[in-house]
């Protein structure tokens, strides 16, 4: 399946003397090409070790230039494609700290199917655990902003009377985490039923609320 099957959207700086694909900005037409011509080395079983800047542009059908306009070097390029083949991070609803944790899961959730599902996904994140850099980019870009967001979320419910004030929001954090990849990375034969966030989520408010919180029904 490729990126654009994924209803994935890229956006870039103009590239003179690059063609688009009729509808597209020249720029996203370029990207596009770049993500999925790794992408292809990846499905072909090529390593991260052994891609390179010159395979990935000879594979997109790009010069080397167009992909260093848009990306440091490769780790940032793998980065972006990991990125493009996991499911969407979510908008939150706002509605409440419990409303928005349960949609914070379920993206945990469809991520871990999706690692499941996909042979190169799951491969592709055992060779980045094996780069220190590969990971710390993937890192930096994507878990450290959903961990931050995450705990946002925790501290608003504090400000609102949703959870106790004497949590460290940090800690709770991995506490709702911690269960879902459990179920998702270290118990790959462990079912993620669309209803587990929200389980998860209201077994631990239970005990988090305030004393004086009525329990919300889900």
């Amino acid at each position: 399946m490729s990126l654009a099957d994924r209803g994935t959207t890229v956006t870039g700086a103009d590239v003179s003397g690059e063609q688009p694909a009729r509808g597209r900005p020249r720029s996203e037409a370029v990207e596009r090409a770049i993500l999925e011509g790794t992408m292809k080395l990846l499905e072909d079983g090529v390593s991260l070790a052994e891609i390179s800047i010159e395979r990935i542009a000879r594979t997109a059908g790009v010069g080397k230039a167009a992909i260093y306009r848009r990306w440091s070097g490769k780790e940032e390029l793998f980065v972006d494609v990991l990125r493009a083949a996991e499911p969407q991070d979510p908008e939150l609803p706002g509605t409440s700290m419990r409303d928005d944790l349960v949609v914070l899961l379920e993206a945990l959730r469809r991520r871990g199917l999706a690692n499941r599902s996909s042979a190169i996904l799951h491969n592709v994140h055992a060779q980045m655990k094996s780069s220190p850099k590969i990971w710390a980019a993937y890192h930096n870009t994507a878990i450290e902003p959903r961990r931050r967001m995450a705990v946002e979320v925790l501290r608003r419910g504090q400000e609102n009377g949703e959870l106790r004030a004497d949590l460290d929001v940090e800690l709770v954090n991995d506490i709702f985490v911690g269960p879902m990849l459990v179920r998702a990375i270290m118990r790959p034969d462990a079912d993620l039923p669309e209803e587990l966030p929200a389980r998860i989520v209201d077994t631990l408010l239970a005990g988090l609320r305030p004393v004086s919180s009525a329990p919300r029904q889900p």
